[in-house]
């Protein structure tokens, strides 16, 4: 499921900017289709702009019901009636979604291990200390088993000790739950640090539930701000020449 929602405040109608040839949000779609992992693929949205914008290229999209504070109840909403049993979150500003990092993510619900696990989210290493102190960008402290201890937009861990050399991980927006998970969430009321940080997955945090981190080498660029669009387009494929 691709929450899609066309306001954002810090970039209005982002997802529906040109990033090379076509809308962000065909991109993401475009790019979970190709993976070959879910039986299915939707855009869940509040706009009939995006809809179309799916639909009208031979995807599949449904129009929210209700307003939502978060892509998380979004999709809530979509699936209350759907008989599944996991659920992959993809942020619809994730252009550069790729199959390699969604397939970690739906293994760590397999075996016996797997079967405790309710949320599971992506994470890569951040080594730029411009994005370490930018608050689009969301950093994950983790435990030694790769469940998150907090998530934040502030700079953590705080670097204090200069003979230690910490590793910062940004939180990528994708998310697997199991279904139960999910509906747990939206039927809680948004929590104290979610609602300051403006990051729904703490609201699991704050009430018990452990989320398991997965490191992915690679994400490309989240679309958060113009800049991030320009980052974005840079990392496209060159175009076919054309024959003269």
């Amino acid at each position: 499921m691709i929450p899609a929602r066309y306001a954002a405040s810090r970039f209005p109608a982002k997802l529906m900017q040109l990033l090379g040839n076509k809308p962000v949000i065909r991109h993401t779609y475009d790019n979970t289709v190709a993976t070959g992992l879910f039986d299915e693929v939707i855009v869940v949205t509040d706009s009939e702009i995006i809809f179309n914008e799916i639909v009208q290229h031979g995807g599949k999209a449904m129009m929210s019901i209700k307003q939502h504070q978060s892509g998380s109840d979004r999709i809530a909403e979509a699936v209350a009636n759907i008989n599944i049993d996991i659920v992959i979150n993809v942020q619809g500003d994730e252009p550069f979604v790729q199959r390699e990092s969604l397939e970690k993510l739906l293994q760590v619900f397999e075996g016996k291990a797997g079967e405790t696990i309710q949320v599971a989210s992506l994470m890569q290493v951040l080594k730029e200390e411009q994005f370490i102190k930018d608050p689009n960008y969301v950093k994950v402290a983790v435990d030694k088993n790769m469940n998150a201890l907090l998530f934040s937009r502030s700079v953590i861990p705080y670097h204090r000790d200069q003979q230690v050399t910490p590793i910062y991980y940004e939180h990528i927006g994708v998310y697997a739950f199991r279904k139960q998970a999910l509906m747990n969430f939206t039927n809680w009321p948004i929590t104290p640090l979610e609602a300051a940080e403006k990051i729904e997955c703490l609201r699991y945090l704050e009430n018990g539930v452990t989320l398991k981190m997965v490191v992915t080498q690679y994400m490309g660029v989240e679309i958060d701000t113009p800049e991030d669009l320009i980052r974005a387009a840079k990392l496209l494929p060159p175009s076919p020449a054309m024959e003269l």
